[in-house]
């Protein structure tokens, strides 16, 4: 198999004037775009079971976007993905205040979080290019310096995303990636019939803020069960949208990922499976879309109009010592790999 084609090129630049790089990825049909800023999968590009190709992931090309109401878009989540309840961990019987985002929770790793932060990027020869963050001890209110390498790895129709850092003090680690779905093509409406599977008997129901209540339940006889390949839409409704965990039955703390999800749109027959050693996966089906973002072809983004499926570990688990620990020590490694295979029915 031929080596993957690895170029750089400039996207824009920060207020202060410092360079953001687009970097392409290219695997015979199947590009990706990666940007320095927020370490964000900018673009896929994959082709139909015709051959046609179309941009897969919600974006923009404005920067306004991109640090605005498009910020999360394909971003490195991080510090900690997802949301803390309260706005406060303890490790080690230490109590950290955390920055909080609003609605009594930090959301994403804080207000200024990974996502708005400019990495470092390097090519990874033939392979892809790996992006690095150093955090402070203390950013957002997170204990101990954390270095941080984010790798994206083209490899024919496998797009791997390994993520890897270490702690100086104790600390808690929750990294994912936040793209957005639509296997039509950006622009091409919403996803409610592409059908989705998901490797998970339990989820874990919330409160009003999205906290975890605590125990998994049952997906069985639910809205949330999607055992089988079943419409998005199918139950949507009853839920108002999906924005919550799923508990993944293939998880055992391994470094060899399993399968998550699958992900299929019809009309195209273009598929997506997603693999991943992390212990759950959040879908949210961009419920609070408003048009306030337009993507590549001029059509401004609505409700439904992509699907995330974000690999991570479970909401507030600092605060659920029966969830596995996001915990992450000095000496100690986190490591994590999802990998976004793509293909056609």
């Amino acid at each position: 198999m031929p080596q993957t084609e690895v170029r750089r090129a400039p996207f824009d630049r920060t207020a202060a004037g410092a360079a953001i790089e687009r970097w392409t990825l290219r695997s015979g049909p199947v590009e990706a775009t990666v940007l320095s800023l927020g370490a964000t999968l900018h673009g896929l590009t994959a082709p139909d079971r015709t051959g046609r190709t179309a941009q897969l992931l919600l974006a923009s090309d404005e920067l306004a976007a991109v640090l605005g109401p498009a910020r999360h878009y394909g971003a490195t989540v991080g510090r900690y993905a997802n949301r803390i309840a309260d706005s406060r961990i303890t490790v080690d019987g230490e109590d950290h205040p955390l920055a909080p985002t609003g609605n009594g929770v930090t959301l994403h790793g804080g207000p200024d979080g990974f996502a708005h932060r400019l990495w470092q990027a390097t090519e990874l020869p033939g392979a892809g290019v790996r992006l690095t963050l150093h955090s402070r001890d203390g950013d957002q209110g997170f204990p101990g310096a954390l270095d941080v390498t984010v790798d994206y790895l083209l490899d024919g129709s496998d797009l791997t995303v390994a993520y890897h850092a270490v702690t100086t003090r104790p600390t808690v680690v929750n990294l994912t990636n936040h793209a957005y779905f639509n296997l039509a093509g950006e622009g091409s409406g919403d996803v409610l019939g592409h059908l989705l599977t998901l490797e998970a008997d339990h989820y874990t129901p919330v409160d009003e803020r999205q906290i975890p209540l605590g125990p998994y339940e049952a997906v069985a006889g639910t809205p949330f069960d999607f055992t089988t390949a079943r419409p998005i839409g199918k139950a949507i409704g009853e839920v108002g949208g999906y924005d919550h965990n799923w508990v993944l039955r293939g998880y055992d703390g391994g470094t060899a990922p399993s399968r998550a999800a699958f992900l299929e749109e019809s009309v195209s027959g273009r598929t997506l499976e997603v693999l991943t050693t992390e212990p759950g996966i959040q879908v949210y089906t961009a419920n609070g879309f408003d048009g306030a973002v337009t993507g590549p072809r001029g059509v401004p983004y609505g409700r439904y109009s992509g699907v995330a499926l974000e690999t991570q570990h479970h909401p507030d688990s600092p605060h659920r010592p029966e969830y596995p620990s996001t915990v992450l020590r000095p000496g100690e490694e986190f490591r994590s790999v999802t990998v976004f295979r793509l293909g056609t029915s």
